[in-house]
């Protein structure tokens, strides 16, 4: 008796165990069959993710490190070529530095993507003999004007906000910001691009280094505030109520090498997808989303560069805040077929926790990218962006220059970029929206 209730325990158990699997395998088949069906717009989003992340894996798996110099790797082409480390050791053989970065400059870049001499311009930069100093150019934001020994002009834009600060309110609000010019170039070198003007950070002693070289004019706004010595400058926006202070007579800064006087510029042009600055008024794009196929029909942009120029900067805005970008300028003999210059990038890297999503209304309206940006951007995915510029930054003089905060957020929107574009190829085809621009790279 005991054992044929053991027998009979021991035949429900398994009985159980058969229709619970089966249960499980029902279940499981209808989930895998409703998933190929109706996949939801989350899961593509994950699979795109996954899919990009794998192929940056495999790309960058494959690259061959190169050491040309001891303690300096070189990335070969076919990866992310051109983005070794700056050097700031590197010896220019007794080489003006001013000289060679003014040989660098072209039609399409400000620098060559092996300038090995790059380190030792930017040590220049950091460490040259101050022998003039004077007001800024024209302009909203508080800057000076430098000249470094051996006649070579230079901006100096001063530090308002501590690393961590968080400007609130719109992404063009606040002063300039020093480090998001340093960090800007650091990027666009990053990205390929090398569309942005040499900067590097400085320590500059008021007393003893501008004092005795400064023009009247801007002497003249100079101030004391406590223990620390200050000054306002001449601009739209200067006020004496509100002076760039340094801590004590040492003021942090970044230095911007002045583009050699042979390449002058055309001139400020409107960027076509500009903000009014106003509460009250529109501009076309934000309520026209066909307000690309209007901008395309439109020289320069109906042919030649200029579009893809525009579009590459809609990137590099996005990835630093930078809502801003209301002009550009070009070099002058160039025509339409110059580089758009990625010049004055202080009003980024205001609030990490915020994304500017109408930067990249190009993006979104125009649905085109050129196919070097696009894999440069898939590389840079798997937090490779942060960590990279990281790095990178890590050599300036007045490191570190950005807060964890803005590296993070700097991952997060290149995600969304790439999602944006990905929607783009999914909906008109990839021959449609990426454009093999390599005459004008």
């Amino acid at each position: 008796m005991s054992m044929g209730l053991k027998l009979k325990q021991r035949f429900v158990l398994l009985a159980i165990v058969v229709v619970l699997a089966l249960v499980i395998l029902y279940i499981l088949a209808g989930r895998s069959n409703a998933h190929g069906k109706d996949k939801t717009w989350l899961q593509r989003k994950q699979q795109k993710e996954e899919h990009i992340a794998l192929s940056s894996n495999l790309l960058l798996d494959g690259l061959m490190l190169d050491k040309r110099e001891p303690g300096r790797n070189h990335v070969q082409k076919g990866g992310l070529a051109g983005f070794e480390e700056i050097d700031f050791t590197a010896d220019l053989g007794g080489r003006s530095p001013w000289t060679i970065a003014a040989s660098w400059v072209s039609s399409r870049h400000i620098y060559p993507e092996d300038a090995e001499e790059l380190g030792g311009i930017l040590r220049a930069m950091a460490t040259a003999e101050i022998t003039h100093a004077d007001v800024g150019y024209k302009g909203t934001q508080l800057k000076a004007l430098l000249v470094l020994n051996g006649h070579q002009k230079a901006v100096f834009k001063p530090k308002r906000y501590p690393r961590e600060y968080i400007i609130e309110g719109k992404p063009y609000d606040g002063y300039d910001r020093h480090n998001a010019e340093i960090a800007a170039f650091h990027l666009d070198r990053l990205l390929g691009f090398r569309r942005a003007p040499l900067v590097v950070g400085r320590k500059v002693d008021l007393r003893t280094e501008i004092m005795p070289v400064g023009s009247e004019r801007l002497m003249s706004t100079f101030l004391t505030q406590g223990n620390n010595t200050c000054f306002y400058g001449k601009c739209y926006y200067c006020k004496e109520t509100e002076p760039a202070c340094a801590d004590g007579e040492v003021m942090e800064g970044s230095v911007t090498l002045w583009l050699p006087s042979n390449w002058s510029l055309k001139g400020r042009q409107r960027h076509p997808w500009g903000r009014t600055y106003r509460n009250d008024k529109q501009a076309r794009w934000e309520y026209d989303d066909t307000y690309c196929n209007s901008v395309k029909q439109t020289p320069p942009y109906s042919s030649g560069p200029r579009l893809l120029d525009i579009l590459d900067a809609a990137i590099f805005d996005y990835l630093i805040g930078n809502a801003d970008r209301h002009h550009y300028e070009t070099f002058e003999k160039d025509g339409d077929k110059g580089m758009l210059l990625l010049l004055d990038n202080a009003k980024s890297f205001g609030n990490p926790n915020y994304d500017e999503r109408t930067i990249l209304a190009p993006i979104y309206q125009c649905c085109k990218l050129r196919s070097s940006t696009w894999e440069r951007m898939k590389l840079l995915t798997g937090d490779r962006l942060s960590q990279l510029l990281q790095k990178s930054l890590s050599h300036d003089p007045i490191a570190p220059i950005l807060s964890d905060a803005h590296l993070a957020a700097m991952d997060r929107r290149l995600l969304t970029t790439i999602d944006m574009v990905q929607g783009c190829i999914d909906e008109n085809g990839r021959d449609n929206v990426l454009v093999d621009d390599s005459r004008y790279h």
